[in-house]
């Protein structure tokens, strides 16, 4: 019985890399259903990434087979099942728009996620979470305790096995350690004002200088503050006869959409790192 798999894979750009990766798979017996490359001529990289069916080859011969195709193209290469659903871990505050859109697009199977837990440092969504039958688990953080808030909830991720945490709006700043812990698979969501319009409030202090955009800014968690590699943006436009009240609904709106759109991507292999950017093959 055929299955369906997703190759992505990075490497110094040359002639033949389609070629032979085709020729690979057409070995194992694959038929290519979707593919998608990118050349960046400023790093010299080639990124790729391949959707393709086959039943005559395993996944476990399809990675060893892999693993003595790779090194001839100096090639980084990862291999996943389709129909695997990435388990994933989101943790919030008090803010829910994020929260509450997630949900809904999990429950109504728009993601392809595995939904495992949500952590919070407030009680608030409790409630929330029991709707929709996920396990909630309050973790309260001071700056005197958030060493140890920090140690319980990496144990909650990795118990859960989760291979991706959404901060949906959780506004307690990561410490170094968690942030190097959760490396490459954790995503944040920010108004697009940093660093304009810093701390609390965002949206009444856009309002009250004016804007004329507001945006959102969904990217990777690093160790330095809402500068990791951005996965997917978006704008809204506002004017002035707008109240504060709307200009938060629909930045609110706007973040939601950018989140769900790079949980999406991410959940389907569909973003790849090129140094600080990244490749997302949509």
């Amino acid at each position: 019985m055929s299955q369906t798999y997703v190759l992505t894979l990075s490497c110094p750009d040359k002639a033949g890399i389609v070629h032979a990766v085709s020729g690979h798979l057409l070995g194992w017996g694959g038929n290519i259903e979707e593919a998608a490359q990118y050349n960046d001529t400023h790093t010299g990289l080639f990124f790729m990434r391949v959707q393709f069916s086959c039943g005559s080859t395993g996944m476990d011969a399809m990675r060893e087979s892999l693993a003595t195709f790779t090194p001839a193209w100096n090639m980084q290469a990862a291999l996943f099942e389709k129909a695997h659903r990435m388990p994933t871990i989101l943790m919030v505050s008090k803010q829910g728009h994020c929260l509450n859109d997630l949900l809904f697009r999990w429950k109504s199977g728009l993601l392809d996620i595995d939904l495992r837990g949500i952590i919070s440092n407030h009680r608030d969504f409790y409630q929330l979470a029991a709707s929709y039958n996920v396990p909630f688990h309050y973790v309260p953080v001071t700056k005197e305790t958030k060493a140890v808030a920090e140690a319980k909830q990496l144990a909650i991720i990795e118990e859960a096995g989760a291979e991706l945490v959404v901060l949906a709006r959780y506004m307690q700043v990561l410490s170094d350690a968690m942030c190097r812990a959760l490396n490459g698979k954790a995503i944040n969501i920010h108004h697009s004002f940093l660093p304009s319009f810093k701390g609390a409030r965002p949206y009444y202090q856009a309002h009250d200088r004016g804007v004329k955009l507001i945006g959102a800014t969904a990217h990777y968690v690093t160790a330095d503050l809402d500068e990791g590699p951005i996965i997917e943006q978006d704008v809204a436009r506002v004017d002035h006869g707008m109240s504060v009240e709307a200009f938060t609904a629909i930045g609110q709106d706007t973040e939601s959409q950018v989140l769900a759109r790079a949980v999406k991507w991410h959940s389907e292999h569909r973003v790849l790192l090129d140094g600080h950017r990244t490749v997302v093959f949509r």
